[in-house]
């Protein structure tokens, strides 16, 4: 499924892909300061997740994300406007992979925050018995374990999301697996992103992705015009952060910049 907020006088559209366990109810301020700067926005919510059908927390593979955002992408393309990409943590990872599959007619691309390592794995054991359990019984869900807090400073949206019932705290094994797999993949296939304008906003203080395997997936990749931004003292949300408004200024200015080049 997927939603579109038109704008007046619109000079783009931009997809925004969540991140795990997300839906897009949580990005409403998000969207509508792309409105404000004549953008249409196109999203939705992934597979397992939001309102969607199907299994919570649960994937069969990562191409179903691939698929649903690239359909996300097709309706945007129908304003015949440029189009920008952004994706939020595993969103951000989605976004990635599609492109490096999918050569798509994108003006430019914003990362926040990708999930490409996590801070936190499962203790040996448990990873172990990940693997069999996916193939025994990949369905088994368990807690994310993802803290309250650990996402953002910002106590309005921590207060949110412990009543929100469309948050998904427990994943499945295959999920996991899932994820573990499109990780590494991004990782060993960093030459295959293609040469498109980048901007990557990491939060500084991130406790749920691993800031240095993104830097380091960046350092590799060969796109000519890329910029990798870290806020230093934020937390994962980046665009949910208290610091938000500037955050959103250096997202604009990348768009603008990218508008205004032939």
């Amino acid at each position: 499924m997927y939603t579109c907020q038109t704008t007046g006088n619109a000079k783009a559209a931009i997809v925004i892909v969540p991140g795990a366990g997300e839906h897009s109810g949580r990005y409403e301020w998000l969207i509508r300061q792309w409105n404000k700067h004549g953008v249409h926005v196109v999203g939705g919510d992934l597979p397992g997740q939001g309102r969607t059908a199907g299994r919570r927390g649960h994937i069969r593979s990562f191409q179903a994300y691939i698929d649903t955002v690239e359909h996300w992408f097709k309706e945007a393309m129908t304003f015949r406007l440029p189009v920008f990409l952004l994706g939020h943590s595993m969103g951000g990872l989605i976004v990635i992979r599609m492109l490096m599959e999918k050569r798509l007619p994108t003006k430019g691309v914003i990362l926040s925050s990708p999930c490409l390592g996590l801070v936190k794995y499962p203790p040996k054991p448990l990873e172990g018995l990940s693997k069999i359990l996916n193939v025994l019984l990949p369905i088994a869900r368990f807690q994310s374990n993802v803290e309250p807090g650990a996402g953002t400073r910002n106590q309005a949206m921590i207060e949110k999301d412990l009543l929100d019932p469309l948050y998904v705290r427990k994943v499945s094994v295959r999920w996991y697996r899932v994820l573990r797999k499109a990780m590494a993949a991004t990782h060993e296939q960093a030459a295959r992103f293609p040469d498109i304008p980048l901007l990557v906003l990491q939060a500084g203080d991130d406790r749920i992705v691993d800031r240095k395997q993104v830097e380091s997936w960046f350092n590799r990749i060969k796109t000519t015009d890329k910029t990798y931004k870290k806020w230093t003292g934020l937390y994962h949300e980046v665009f949910n952060e208290p610091e938000r408004d500037d955050v959103f200024d250096d997202a604009w200015a990348f768009a603008r910049r990218q508008l205004q080049s032939p």
